[in-house]
């Protein structure tokens, strides 16, 4: 008959958890413990008869200890400072601005969410409302229109250079 599964606890919780001091350090150990416990608990009903316990539990503890410093690895560290790594936004371009300011509000959207962002129409449709084909429409009507806005800025400014 096998022991009831809070025996092997009070037996091998304190030598496992001097195995997970080792593997993960004392600030981490309590959790691997726990969690130690936890995948033997789930375990323990198919644990055959005869096995050597306390070997199956290092053996929990060492994996669940590899996991827990693995998550550790990819953890966030808190710093005071964040280094500035990122990409930066560019200065917001005045011609650009004043380009979308001349479409329309449902035009700037549809282009936002489908060239921009690379959702399909379907999906457009669905944020702004109405149809595929609508957001589709809406779409073409604007970038056709900022077409013109950049077409006439950049012959005004050929025919600066020009002069």
């Amino acid at each position: 008959m096998r022991a009831p599964f809070d025996d092997l606890v009070t037996r091998h919780g304190p030598a496992i958890l001097r195995v997970c001091r080792a593997v993960v350090g004392w600030s981490d150990a309590e959790d691997v413990w726990s969690e130690t416990f936890l995948a033997a608990l789930r375990a323990y009903p198919d644990l055959p008869d005869g096995a050597n316990v306390e070997a199956w539990l290092v053996t929990i503890a060492k994996r669940k200890g590899i996991d827990a410093l693995r998550a550790g690895a990819r953890r966030a560290l808190p710093v005071e400072t964040v280094p500035d790594r990122g990409i930066r936004d560019p200065e917001p371009d005045a011609e650009l601005q004043t380009a979308l300011a001349e479409l329309t509000p449902r035009q700037r959207e549809v282009i936002a969410y489908h060239v921009l962002g690379g959702l399909p129409y379907a999906e457009v449709a669905e944020i702004v409302g109405g149809t595929a084909a609508a957001a589709r429409r809406a779409a073409a009507d604007g970038l056709a229109r900022l077409r013109r806005i950049y077409a006439a800025a950049d012959s005004d400014l050929w025919e600066a250079h020009r002069g």
